[in-house]
This record gives structure tokens, C-alpha cells and sequence, in this order.
């Protein structure tokens, strides 16, 4: 039995990594993946498309500036699991209300640092995204590796309906009063604000923020509403938002979209970007260890311009599915040329694998969010 602080955590592959204990205590299953921001930690935590996910940061020191309520990207924390170098127990901001272990032991998340976290990254950038136990109360390591193995891959379960809305709702930003002196002046534009339906998948808190501040009026609907439903709301567009899991896993929101890029504008972020493909007739597939963190180079077809993104994902769209449908590719990542853009030839509906509304991140795609609602309002003007 472990005993004290420590814990233990073991790869599918036979890996073992020996830590100490900082949150709460137990035994999980998940997968890991490796997160390559050096900021943001609170948010990568409450980011709904790591559901279900141990994340290993690359950055050696994680928690130096606690935890805030204005920083959540949802109502909890979604990671599985904290795997760091190391965690501070004594967090210097100004705006921290909580320190990082204090936050999840309160969540009931594991966290474990004095992991070697850069053997570990390499293990998953040669073998790929491998599933691992963590317990804080056994080092069984041949349990432990039973557990790993025997626990379910991504690609078989169906999160979505755990991290999305159960109803509709017109979006106010609770925490606008706080934000106010840390985002963008909110766009100017004539007439009535464009009404934006975001479909929920496991939306980021920024995400609703940013198409406030770019001039939209914003309506929040669970992931399996209809495409009657949706209609019915009477949307100048519709958002597509980010979520976890399989792509393929979404038949609610992928029949919806299907009949609604018909009818509206559509921009996808992220899931919404496979959504989109897949509703079309394109493929996805499942990556080797997918893209987490905030300094990705993504460069576009259209204008040649290159811009550092956030990313979260470990599905991709298919370009050679694109054989025969009315897709092309827009924007592709600098690191492996995978499709980070697309567009429907003939209906104005596009979507980014990246997030333009970064948290954490640079925000050199902000203009995404705001050029498709400035052309919602310029459509209705016309």
C-alpha cells in the first residue's frame, strides 16, 4: 500500500511514474495526453473537451497564480487527472481566491507532481495517447496495468451529453462586470445584434464571452436539439462549439447540422469543425497524440498568413474524404499539415480546429469570431 502523500501513476505500456499526492485521493482511469502551454492551467482544466482526460503539463511549475471564478471555462473541473513537475502550495496573484490543490481536492480531481513529466511527454509523442491508472492508495503496479488496459478508450464513449446544457438559454456572462477591464471593446454594430445559436457540445465559457464582445445576441441550446428546434429560435447563424470524444459519437448534433447548413451560416470551432465534415460526408480519425497547447503554428490557404493558435483536440478531419464533396481546406497546422480549416464551396458555412477564442492562448484568430458575426449583421442589413 502507498503510504503518506505519494502516488502512482502506470501506462498501458508497462510505464511506471512515482509521485506524490497533492489533491484528493483514490484510484482512476484514463487516458493521458501532454498540454504544451506554458499559462492557462485553470482553464485547460475546466475545459469540457477534457473530459475524461489525465493532462500532463510540460510546463515545469503549475498553480503559481492559484485559481479565480472569472478564469472557469465551465461550471467545473473536466480533466481526470493533474500529472506536473511540480505544484505550488502558495500562490502570489492578485486575483487568486484559492490555491491549485485546495481547488481540486474541493473538485474531487486527483493531482500528482514530482513526475518526470518530460520522460513521460516522449513516451506519448513515440506511442502515442495511452490509457493509465492513478491511484493514491495502492502501488500494485501489476493491478494497476490490468486496470489501464481494461479501461475503455476515448473512441467508445459517448461524453457529450455529460458536458452539455439539458436546456436553452440566453447567455448573459455572469462574470462580465470582472472582465471588463481584460477584453476587447465590444464591437459596434448597426442596427439589431445578430442572433448567434450556439450548440452546445461542451462549450467554453469564452466562447459565449467572445461572441458578445464581437456584437451578437447568443442563444445556448443542449447538443441533441433539433434542427426544427433550432429554426424555430430564428438564428442569423449558428456556432458549432467544442467538445469531447469522438466525432463520430455526435449523431444528434451531426443530423442537425446536416439539415441546418442548408437554412443558416455556420462557423465550427473545433468539434465543430469534424461535426461539419461529417455532416457533409468527409471522415475523421482519431490522431496519434493529439494537439493541446497555445503556441500551434497554423497557416492560411487563403491568404498565406500565419497565425499561433490554441488547440485542443485528438480527432482531425480527413482532407482525401474531401474527394467529390463541396469542401476544400482553408487553413492547415505548420507542425504536421493536418486540416485546420475548412469551407463549403457554395454555402457560407466554414469552421477552424483550432480555437480563435484562445483562453489560454495567443489571440491572433479573435477576427474569426468577429468577422462571421459582423457578416451575420451585414446580411441582415442587406
Amino acid at each position: 500500500m502507498i503510504s503518506g502523500s505519494q502516488g502512482i501513476l502506470v501506462l498501458e505500456d508497462g510505464s511506471v511514474f512515482h509521485g506524490r499526492s497533492v489533491a484528493a485521493e483514490g484510484e482512476w482511469v484514463g487516458e493521458v495526453v501532454f498540454n504544451t502551454a506554458v499559462a492557462g492551467y485553470q482553464e485547460v482544466l475546466t475545459d469540457p473537451s477534457y473530459w475524461g482526460q489525465m493532462v500532463c503539463f510540460t510546463y515545469p511549475h503549475l498553480g503559481n497564480v492559484g485559481v479565480n471564478p472569472s478564469d472557469d471555462e465551465s461550471g467545473r473541473v473536466h480533466v481526470r487527472a493533474v500529472i506536473a513537475r511540480q505544484i505550488s502550495r502558495r500562490p502570489s496573484n492578485w486575483r487568486s481566491t484559492m490555491g491549485l490543490p485546495e481547488y481540486l481536492l474541493n473538485q474531487g480531481v486527483p493531482a500528482l507532481e514530482g513526475i518526470d513529466t518530460r520522460r513521460l511527454t516522449l513516451l506519448l509523442r513515440e506511442g502515442g495517447v495511452m490509457r493509465a491508472a492513478l491511484s493514491t492508495v495502492s502501488d500494485d503496479v501489476a493491478r494497476l496495468l490490468d486496470m489501464a488496459r481494461q479501461s475503455p478508450v476515448m473512441s467508445v464513449l459517448r461524453p457529450i451529453p455529460l458536458v452539455s446544457r439539458q436546456q436553452s438559454e440566453a447567455w448573459v456572462d455572469p462574470a462580465e462586470a470582472r472582465w471588463v477591464q481584460f477584453t476587447a471593446v465590444k464591437a459596434d454594430l448597426p442596427g439589431i445584434p445578430p442572433h448567434v445559436v450556439v450548440m452546445d457540445c461542451g462549450v467554453k465559457a469564452n466562447i459565449l464571452r467572445t461572441l458578445l464582445s464581437a456584437g451578437a445576441r447568443v442563444t445556448v441550446v443542449p447538443h441533441d436539439t433539433s434542427a426544427t428546434q433550432v429554426v424555430a429560435l430564428r438564428p442569423d447563424g449558428l456556432l458549432i462549439a467544442n467538445g469531447p470524444g469522438d466525432p463520430e459519437r455526435a449523431g444528434p448534433v451531426i443530423d442537425a447540422v446536416r439539415e441546418l447548413m442548408q437554412a443558416v451560416p455556420v462557423l465550427g470551432i473545433c468539434m465543430g469543425q469534424q461535426v461539419l465534415a461529417l455532416a457533409a460526408g468527409a471522415r475523421t480519425y482519431k490522431m496519434r497524440f493529439g494537439h493541446h497547447g497555445d503556441n500551434h503554428p497554423v497557416q492560411s490557404l487563403l491568404t498565406g498568413a500565419i497565425e499561433i493558435t490554441s488547440q485542443n483536440h485528438n480527432y482531425a478531419v480527413d482532407a482525401d474524404s474531401f474527394v467529390g464533396l463541396p469542401l476544400e481546406v482553408t487553413h492547415r497546422n505548420l507542425y504536421d499539415g493536418t486540416v485546420e480549416g475548412l469551407r463549403h464551396k457554395t454555402l457560407p458555412v466554414a469552421s477552424v480546429q483550432f480555437h480563435p477564442e484562445a483562453a489560454p492562448g495567443p489571440h491572433d484568430s479573435l477576427h474569426i469570431i468577429y468577422s462571421f458575426v459582423a457578416s451575420l449583421s451585414e446580411t441582415r442589413e442587406a
